[in-house]
């Protein structure tokens, strides 16, 4: 009898340890909600006004920081204008092999009036020493994409058109990007005639690209492996295991710093993160931030 009430008072221990380390472990397991907080702490520790975009397309779990709040889009346009390239060669409008002259003056907005691109202001210069010369369309799609080549942008935008753009961001259900212009339109710039976005946006249109809905599954499928060749990868992709594949396109002027994707797991989930910012100070300790938030993240759909 002494013996089974020794066995039973084990067992009893047993069980409530048992009982205690399940509450622990459901206790690690980190919320939305947890999540959410800690990324506000982190961003509230920068200067300047941040928004945040999370969508798992697995589950369908959310997480959404001034997700509606306005930004300049600077290099974060290039997505919707790289779509429309797809979209009007779907319709027949264009083909990707088709050339296009490269030169570097184009007509304002506001005016009709010539602007020069400067050279000096872009992250690609190779594009500066073709002038004369002709490029296929996918190749200026490709560099506009990949090195975030303002040239490229302008002759690409120039050929599908603005209002195209915007009009085709309005059918994926993106309701407030607005692509008014190219690049350097400085008289454009002083009467505040921008290229703007939102979080949310930006979600909806990565989501649709994803699912293969942004035009149709071909050109999803033909847009991700671009966004992959990415050469600026110091934002999502830079904390996360080599393994996990970002498709994404970033953006920066003078305060501003975004960087926009779809996260890639080699299990085959995956996850849309936008992460915009706009009055910062400290721009390399912005983009470290992004990386943490990006890593948190990261860290939430992978979780057991």
């Amino acid at each position: 009898m002494h013996l089974n009430r020794k066995a039973i008072c084990l067992i009893t221990a047993l069980v409530c340890y048992s009982a205690t380390w399940l509450v622990v472990a459901g206790q690690s397991r980190t919320t939305l909600p947890a999540l959410r907080q800690r990324i506000d702490r982190e961003l509230n520790q920068q200067t300047g006004v941040f928004a945040v975009a999370f969508k798992d397309l697995t589950t369908g779990n959310e997480l959404l920081i001034r997700e509606r709040e306005v930004f300049h889009a600077a290099s974060t346009m290039k997505t919707p204008v790289m779509i429309e390239v797809y979209n009007q060669q779907a319709q027949g409008k264009l083909a990707l092999t088709d050339s296009i002259l490269i030169k570097t003056e184009f007509n304002s907005i506001v005016d009709g009036s010539p602007y020069t691109l400067p050279a000096t202001s872009d992250s690609d210069s190779t594009t500066y020493k073709q002038v004369g010369s002709k490029r296929t369309l996918a190749s200026l799609v490709y560099d506009m994409i990949t090195v975030s080549s303002n040239l490229a942008t302008n002759l690409v935008i120039e050929r599908v058109g603005a209002p195209n753009v915007v009009q085709t961001m309005r059918d994926l259900g993106a309701s407030d990007i607005q692509v008014r212009r190219g690049v350097e339109d400085t008289k454009a710039f002083a009467k505040g005639l921008n290229n703007s976005t939102t979080a949310y946006d930006l979600m909806v249109i990565f989501d649709k690209i994803a699912t293969g809905q942004a035009v149709n599954a071909e050109a999803s499928k033909a847009m991700i492996a671009t966004l992959l060749d990415q050469k600026f990868n110091d934002a999502i992709p830079a904390k996360l295991p080599k393994a996990v594949k970002v498709a994404h396109k970033t953006g920066s002027i003078n305060g501003v710093r975004h960087d926009s994707g779809l996260v890639m797991l080699p299990d085959g989930r995956r996850y849309v993160l936008v992460l915009l910012s706009k009055d910062i100070t400290d721009d390399k300790a912005v983009i470290n931030a992004y990386a943490t938030v990006s890593a948190w993240i990261y860290q939430f759909v992978t979780q057991g």
